[in-house]
């Protein structure tokens, strides 16, 4: 039976959540500019999710902390939007990452469905409901829903990057997806200053 732990404002100062950590945010929207973070939920992949319920403050020095140790590598599933929340929002740099979306476009060419949902059925053999992904997250309550929710997001990445790990070697593109990994700040930043729709890349 997996463990969710709801944290008011910020988290505890003596948890320590090991050298790889499951990361997800939840925001009242997708515009990082517009639409406030509402919720960091984090796991070290032992069946036990830690949901951080931020208010308007941002004021969470723990959770600030741990997430721009550089000595804890963070999972995330389409790292791009929650690298940027957080810089955003909480002012500090997300480094370093490895993206499950990422590495899954990189390996799983055979199709293209990339979303948590279908990779966790794939690779970690996981059901899981995106019932939840559309409500108020800003709501002075969560509800049981919505909790179950955003712990299910972080509680299988751990497996789920193991699993796109092991094809990456297989189909010998780890190394690229380690680069991808490594620009993943950098491409928040462009999103954050303007160049979120632009090609930089491109000749024209």
């Amino acid at each position: 039976m997996n463990k969710i732990t709801l944290h008011k404002g910020d988290l505890p100062g003596d948890l320590d959540l090991g050298r790889e950590i499951a990361v997800d945010t939840e925001a009242m929207g997708l515009n990082p500019f517009r639409d406030a973070l509402c919720v960091v939920q984090l796991s070290s992949g032992d069946g036990t999710a830690h949901v951080v319920q931020l208010d308007r403050s941002f004021d969470c020095p723990n959770l600030k902390a741990m997430m721009a140790d550089t000595s804890s590598l963070k999972l995330f599933h389409f790292a791009r939007f929650d690298v940027a929340m957080m810089k955003q929002w909480l002012g500090i740099d997300c480094a370093p990452v490895w993206c499950t979306k990422i590495a899954s476009k990189l390996c799983r060419t055979y199709t293209d469905r990339h979303g948590l949902k279908d990779v966790a059925r794939e690779i970690a053999g996981v059901d899981m409901s995106k019932a939840q992904q559309s409500s108020d997250w800003g709501a002075p309550e969560l509800t049981d829903a919505q909790l179950q929710y955003c712990a299910n997001d972080v509680l299988h990445l751990h497996a789920i990057k193991a699993g796109l790990e092991e094809m990456l070697k297989r189909e010998g593109r780890l190394t690229l997806a380690q680069a991808c990994f490594d620009f993943l700040p950098v491409r928040a930043q462009l999103d954050l200053e303007g160049w979120g729709d632009t090609d930089i890349f491109a000749h024209s």
